[in-house]
């Protein structure tokens, strides 16, 4: 069921879920840098409750106007790896001929304590079929877990990293993206202890911290950390937990990253897709005991 809710300037706002448990596209809101205080509050609101935003028709929006738009939901903070876009400030730009397809389940940047809590992700061109991206609820995952396992995963707490096997993540990828995972993503390795189970500072949920970035689950040898991984990550991506969106040109979404996975399908072959994004800076997780991610940081 949608909701609709009006803002000062008297434009109004209809929210329309996705799928039961996460998503939704926002209609009658023209994006920009301008958008007045009781909109913004309403997208805000409509995020948390959703995890993930979407927009169609914003195809006015360039790189400036992106970057001043996300501005409006917290501070931008450029990539700590991959050199920016060329004449912006904070825009990582995910480019399918320059090694841009994230095709593994991930929550952005976990390597660094102070993750993304959100990101806003623009579609310049967009294949006419495949290139769809898909979110998970990692909020929901956590709660649909068996009591017993949710009391194991209270007291994990795993190790994250940028230096991860992207060859064995990304199988058919070319020798030249392998070279640039390694010079550029991986230039200065991350490592960063997170607890697998943190508390949303907004929602007060917790939600489950995992991706492609966990290294291993700290105190467990490598085949039980491989193990209890997989069936805590197979838990985020079951179906029901997700919704896939199907990019236009000029669309853009918003998702809170302290709250979701994401995976763009890589089904387009060689045709063209180009992103672009702006991360905000997020806070330190926080366990349910009150303990906080800490990061150690390895120059090449």
């Amino acid at each position: 069921m949608s909701t609709v809710s009006k803002s000062a300037a008297n434009s109004v706002l209809e929210v329309q879920p996705i799928a039961g448990h996460i998503g939704a596209e926002i209609k009658g809101v023209h994006l920009s840098s301008n958008l007045n205080a009781e909109t913004l509050n309403a997208i805000n609101k409509a995020l948390l409750k959703h995890k993930v935003v979407f927009f169609r028709g914003q195809g006015h929006i360039d790189d400036a106007e992106q970057e001043a738009f996300a501005a409006l939901f917290g501070e931008p903070e450029a990539h700590p790896t991959v050199p920016i876009k060329e004449g912006s400030n904070y825009l990582f730009e995910l480019d399918s001929e320059r090694g841009g397809r994230a095709n593994s389940w991930h929550t952005d940047v976990t390597f660094i304590d102070t993750y993304p809590k959100a990101s806003i992700l623009r579609a310049v061109v967009v294949p006419e079929a495949g290139g769809d991206t898909v979110w998970a609820n990692t909020a929901v995952a956590y709660q649909s877990l068996p009591s017993e396992l949710r009391q194991l995963a209270d007291q994990l707490w795993a190790v994250h990293t940028n230096d991860y096997d992207y060859g064995g993540r990304h199988p058919n990828r070319s020798q030249e993206d392998l070279d640039r995972h390694r010079k550029v993503f991986a230039s200065t390795v991350y490592e960063t202890e997170h607890p697998v189970v943190r508390i949303h500072p907004e929602t007060g949920e917790r939600t489950l911290v995992l991706g492609h970035f966990v290294k291993k689950i700290k105190g467990l040898s490598s085949s039980d950390s491989n193990h209890l991984f997989s069936i805590l990550q197979d838990h985020v991506t079951r179906l029901e937990n997700t919704v896939r969106w199907h990019w236009k040109a000029g669309d853009i979404a918003i998702w809170d990253n302290r709250a979701t996975q994401h995976y763009a399908i890589n089904d387009y072959g060689e045709k063209h897709r180009v992103m672009r994004r702006v991360t905000l800076l997020g806070e330190v997780p926080v366990s349910i005991d009150g303990q906080t991610s800490i990061t150690y940081k390895k120059e090449e």
